[in-house]
């Protein structure tokens, strides 16, 4: 959760019936405490909804309340959240998506990383996600790249900027299995992968990355994300800003040839 978002409704809600039930049985906090082997103010945040009710909690009060599945039944409600919620409309669109267009700057795109990449840098999320979290969204982030071979295909164009080939995520081993899969999925007839090397088109290749989209009812869509945000644009004039960056960025990155051969001079260095 950011600072400033509420909790999750399940969140509240389940820890609300976690509550209810656990009065009505006449179960105190403390021993519910005990038997989860969680602190009492642990507890406490569960049930007020601040934190996500554990399947320990509802397996001890499913016991203690003799609830007959009641509690359990939450878990179901209760997963992690498979992509932040600035990220989940860009991430709708993108499944529709008949054609994407891609600008990354210091990071591979997360349609090309590899499961060690997307990993290491979720893992290495601050502030630190749970483990539950970690492992829901590299599943989820690997998932979104079964759209690269789907039938009828989907056009990709990926230019990334050449910092993001030396970024050690997960250090070197990690990173020479990416570089890798960048040659691998380069080769699909639908997909281009550019370098654009340090030094060229220097300006437009800074102010960030962004990612231009097209569905099959032919709108277009252009989402720019932050640190912490993310912003889907369909208005023709940041379109036509962000179409004509992307344009120029193209033209100063190296063909797929080039790029090609420069990812795996990188990849044998490593």
């Amino acid at each position: 959760m950011g600072a400033n978002s509420e909790p999750p409704v399940a969140w509240r809600y389940c820890g609300n019936q976690l509550k209810l039930w656990r009065e009505r049985s006449g179960v105190s906090r403390e021993q519910l405490a005990d038997e989860s082997s969680y602190d009492v103010e642990t507890v406490k945040s569960m049930e007020q909804g601040r934190r996500r009710p554990s399947l320990k909690v509802l397996t001890a009060a499913e016991t203690l309340c003799d609830a007959r599945g009641m509690l359990l039944a939450a878990t179901a409600y209760l997963k992690p959240e498979r992509f932040p919620s600035h990220a989940k409309e860009f991430v709708a669109v993108e499944e529709a998506a008949i054609a994407l267009l891609s600008y990354a700057s210091l990071l591979i795109p997360g349609l090309l990383q590899t499961p060690a990449y997307a990993r290491a840098l979720i893992s290495d999320h601050c502030p630190p996600l749970g483990d539950d979290t970690v492992n829901e969204r590299v599943a989820a982030r690997i998932e979104r790249q079964a759209k690269l071979s789907r039938n009828p295909p989907a056009l990709f164009g990926f230019v990334i900027y050449e910092a993001a080939l030396h970024a050690k995520v997960g250090g070197p081993e990690v990173m020479k299995g990416q570089l890798r899969h960048l040659l691998e999925v380069g080769k699909r007839r639908n997909v281009s992968v550019q370098i654009l090397p340090v030094g060229r088109g220097v300006v437009p290749a800074l102010s960030g990355p962004f990612v231009l989209l097209e569905t099959p009812e032919h709108q277009h869509y252009a989402y720019v994300e932050g640190q912490s945000s993310g912003v889907l644009h369909a208005d023709a004039e940041r379109l036509s800003i962000l179409t004509q960056r992307h344009g120029m960025i193209r033209m100063q990155a190296l063909g797929v040839e080039e790029s090609a051969q420069f990812i795996g001079t990188l990849a044998e260095a490593l």
